[in-house]
């Protein structure tokens, strides 16, 4: 993963975090990413698909 895509992501799981932006809303480039992490830190009940 590239700089700017890695600081994407970690944007995006923050914005999902405080509920700011939903899952289904993460760009697709950026999806995979924002659900390890999210996955990892076992926040799995923030990933919702529509």
């Amino acid at each position: 993963m590239e700089e700017g895509e890695f600081i994407m992501t970690m944007f995006f799981a923050q914005r999902v975090i405080l509920g700011k932006t939903g899952f289904a809303e993460v760009p697709p480039t950026l999806k995979a990413g924002v659900k390890k992490f999210l996955l990892d830190h076992g926040l799995e009940f923030l990933i919702e698909e529509e």
